[in-house]
């Protein structure tokens, strides 16, 4: 798996179609979704996936996860129905 070309940023950025940034980071929401569904830890993911140290800087950490994984979620029951469309 290649890596993303744009850096994970803190927030993702929000709206309710496919965005550049998730388009750029489509491996990392599956790899969290697999990791969730794996019963990964919170500081696994943070730190593979996401680039990011739960112990140096926990809220940002935390609050990176959460965006990325709410996005996850969403891309897979709502966003796949964009990419259908642009295929």
């Amino acid at each position: 798996m290649g890596a993303s070309p744009l850096p994970v940023a803190d927030f993702v950025p929000w709206d309710d179609k496919i965005t550049d940034y998730d388009k750029a980071q489509f491996s990392r929401y599956l790899r969290l979704l697999d990791a969730v569904d794996a019963g990964a830890n919170s500081d696994e993911m943070c730190r593979t996936i996401l680039d990011r140290d739960l112990v140096a800087d926990p809220d940002r950490a935390r609050k990176t996860l959460e965006s990325h994984l709410a996005r996850a979620r969403w891309m897979y029951e709502q966003g796949y129905k964009d990419m259908l469309k642009s295929s």
